[in-house]
């Protein structure tokens, strides 16, 4: 939130001896950057308001107050007087507030029915007019004024039509806000009262439908926000005092038993204590494939259960799950502005006041310095200007409508929140419209080994008996050996052990050899297990023994270790036994996303690895990476992120969002895998891909890039439209009609068309 330093001496004492409450009010008509800031303008006049942020693209406004001095119903008269109404109201940790604004009922509401009936007025006004002249008869004609049917029904339309808008620049006034609803109302008043009622009530009318249109446009990017909310169900069945009671789920508490049958979406976060299912986890993680359940695993709330049974434990509220960070999160992200929307804020301040001086010089300077009638001649082009009074009056009000900034200023608010929800519903969440913005333009990006381009889990990835032993006489040894060790090495050999369904014999005088590996004896003989290097001290001719089909062990182990694997022997005092490799293995789709990432033009990709040299260079070979950095320290990937970002500049850094902290941090953008349920890694990275998919990061850099120039396209479509109406305008080439339909109906409506575009992008 942004502080008001205003009264900052006056509230400090106050603050301090009284509790800060935050509300948040639900205005579904604040649907513009003009209205956001009437309603800022007439919030910070309430004694006690403290901080506060207008969001037009999700209707909401959040205040921050001391209720020593303010009231919830203050702060909404406030917003009444601005002029919009303020549909529910909701203090922060209650249950049941509105994240966004409710959808309006926009083409059946009193504005559009007014607006119906003037568009009704005008066009019989035009049709006698210019249709039928004849019909068109005079109902008061005296020196001064002359008043025809088609005039009653001009200002019947002015009146119906144009009194909303009047009224909302009457509010802008009081506001001291240079925004569209004082220009427009300004130039319906203007117009009326000269006489021109054609244009007065075409201006009124034409508008009227252009907020209409305005509103349905932007009602339409709120719904990818509702979407989300609407993932999550209403209400839970939870196992209270022995029976299953159906209870609302903001009122499960952690540690209830919640209760899901198939079909059923999930109330709150749990961990599984019973039954087992397949749950498609797609609004969370992004995941496209359902993801098997059983007892013991993680579930989320909104994700859907599809084939069985399952009875959970509550680890979180429902206003505290996954899905509420991830909607909070989305929803406070427009408050971080990219540095174009910072650009187009700017540029507006200077525009609007520059093209209303404009539109003044307009109706004076021609009409007083020409006599008569002026031509200029340039090239093949000429034309004729006059001295009538009243045709730079109308051009004059041609530009008040031209000076409105409106499809300009939600070029790129729109854009943003369209990105950021999109991809918070495909497994993406990005936290801030300024991270989206450097996630397109980033030059390199840097990826920790563990646990993002491989699974962080070791593997056993080959059993190789020596000499006439078996596999399976490997395997059993093996296990035997590793059983009581806590190694993570120890873990991946029993693991594939059980799932070979290898029998493990009994051991004893097991001992731990620090840093070499184990030793135990088994039926009476001692076995051991470790590093090449223990068999070379016990004396052990590893070279000795022949692999069936292949050369010696030692050339064996020595191909092994430079594909990056770690290898174990297993073998007595006297011989080697077998060979067991094993490696941290490759995430299933770590090579499409490197392809991918290099088919859309990022290079170079880097990996930053505390691992051994050979690994790391196996690891980026089978990537296909650019570069790597093996043998890292911390201090030392921060030290390599901060190298590439001076050889290539922006940077993204993708990790777990706990380790490797110092070196996202550095990074231009952070990105976390497998955030989900996780809140240090959510809370820590600027982006959370919140699966532990690797694949959306090109989805994730897809979007990105296009949001950039989706966003380009707005502004500088939006700038040039405007330059050239403002252009035409002198000449008579744009009329009120034009100035109204082209750039304010048309351009609004274009550069949210365009920004919805991004709705539309999924990972592939």
């Amino acid at each position: 939130m942004q502080p008001m330093t205003e009264r900052a001496g006056e509230q400090s004492e106050t603050l301090a001896t009284a509790e800060a409450k935050t509300v948040t009010l639900s205005v579904p008509e604040m649907d513009c950057a003009s209205c956001a800031g009437k309603v800022e303008s007439s919030l910070t006049r309430v004694a006690g308001v403290h901080e506060l942020v207008a969001q037009p693209t999700s209707g909401q406004v959040t205040v921050t107050y001391n209720d020593r001095q303010a009231n919830v119903e203050a702060l909404s008269a406030a917003v009444e007087g601005a002029g919009y109404r303020v549909t529910a109201t909701s203090a922060t940790g209650e249950d049941g507030g509105e994240l966004v604004a409710q959808s309006m009922a926009i083409w059946t509401s009193v504005r559009a029915i007014k607006t119906w009936v003037g568009a009704v007025f005008l066009v019989a006004g035009l049709v006698l007019t210019f249709l039928v002249p004849g019909a068109n008869l005079n109902i008061l004609a005296t020196d001064l004024l002359t008043i025809t049917i088609a005039d009653i029904g001009f200002i019947a339309a002015t009146l119906v039509s144009g009194i909303p808008i009047v009224r909302n620049g009457y509010f802008s006034a009081r506001q001291l806000q240079l925004d569209i609803d004082f220009l427009m109302g300004t130039a319906i008043v203007v117009a009326t009262v000269l006489g021109l009622y054609i244009e007065a009530a075409t201006l009124a009318v034409l508008f009227s439908i252009a907020e209409l249109l305005e509103r349905y446009a932007m009602d339409r990017s709120r719904n990818s926000l509702r979407e989300l909310l609407e993932l999550s169900p209403n209400e839970a069945t939870v196992m209270r005092d022995g029976t299953e009671k159906t209870v609302p789920a903001e009122q499960v508490s952690v540690g209830e038993t919640v209760i899901v049958r198939p079909g059923e979406s999930i109330p709150v976060d749990g961990v599984v204590t019973d039954g087992t299912s397949a749950v498609d986890q797609s609004p969370v993680t992004g995941e496209s494939v359902p993801v098997d359940k059983a007892a013991g695993d993680e579930l989320y709330a909104g994700t859907l259960n599809e084939t069985g049974y399952l009875e959970f434990e509550a680890t979180s509220t429902a206003s505290e799950s996954t899905l509420s960070q991830i909607i909070e999160l989305v929803r406070s992200a427009q408050e971080k502005q990219t540095k174009q929307e910072q650009f187009v804020d700017r540029f507006a301040s200077y525009y609007t006041p520059i093209v209303v001086v404009l539109a003044i010089l307009t109706v004076l300077v021609p009409p007083l310095a020409i006599d008569g009638t002026s031509s200029i001649s340039l090239g093949g082009f000429s034309h004729t200007f006059v001295d009538d009074w009243e045709t730079w009056l109308v051009r004059g009000l041609t530009l008040l409508v031209i000076a409105c900034p409106c499809a300009f200023v939600i070029s790129t608010p729109v854009s943003v929140a369209s990105g950021i929800t999109s991809a918070a519903k495909n497994g993406v969440l990005i936290k801030g419209g300024n991270h989206l913005e450097a996630m397109g333009n980033v030059d390199a990006i840097a990826f920790d080994k563990t646990g993002t381009l491989t699974k962080g889990e070791l593997t056993v990835t080959e059993v190789i008996p020596v000499d006439e032993t078996t596999e399976e006489t490997v395997l059993q040894y093996a296990s035997a050996l590793e059983q009581r060790s806590e190694h993570p090495i120890a873990s991946a050999i029993l693991e594939y052990s059980t799932d070979a369904g290898i029998t493990v014999p009994d051991v004893s005088e097991f001992e731990t050899l620090t840093g070499k590996g184990v030793t135990a004896t088994v039926e009476g003989t001692t076995y051991y297990a470790g590093k090449p290097a223990l068999f070379a001290e016990l004396g052990v001719p590893v070279g000795d023994g022949e692999i069936p089909g292949q050369t010696t062990a030692d050339e064996v182990i020595a191909d092994l270790q430079r594909d990056g694997k770690t290898v174990v022997l297993i073998g007595t005092g006297e011989k080697i036994l077998g060979v067991v490799a094993v490696a941290d293995e490759i995430r299933p789709g770590a090579k499409r996303t490197i392809e991918r990432l290099h088919e859309q033009g990022v290079t170079p990709l880097v990996m930053l690895t505390g691992d051994n040299e050979g690994t790391a260079r196996a690891v980026a070979a089978e990537l296909g990476l650019d570069e790597y950095h093996a043998e890292l320290l911390p201090q030392d990937k921060v030290a390599a992120v901060e190298a590439l970002e001076d050889e290539y500049g922006s940077v993204a850094m993708v990790g777990d969002g706990i380790n490797d902290a110092p070196a996202l941090a550095t990074a231009s953008v952070s990105i976390a895998m497998g955030a989900a349920g996780t809140d240090t890694a959510i809370e820590t990275a600027d982006i959370a891909l919140m699966g532990d998919d690797i694949e959306h990061l090109s989805y994730l850099y897809r979007l990105s890039n296009t949001a950039n120039g989706v966003i380009r396209q707005n502004i500088w479509s939006s700038l040039g439209v405007k330059l050239l109406l403002t252009i035409g305008v002198p000449f008579g080439y744009v009329t009120v009609a034009i100035a109204v339909l082209v750039g304010d109906m048309g351009m609004s409506l274009g550069v949210t068309g365009n920004a919805m575009r991004l709705s539309r992008l999924r990972p592939e």
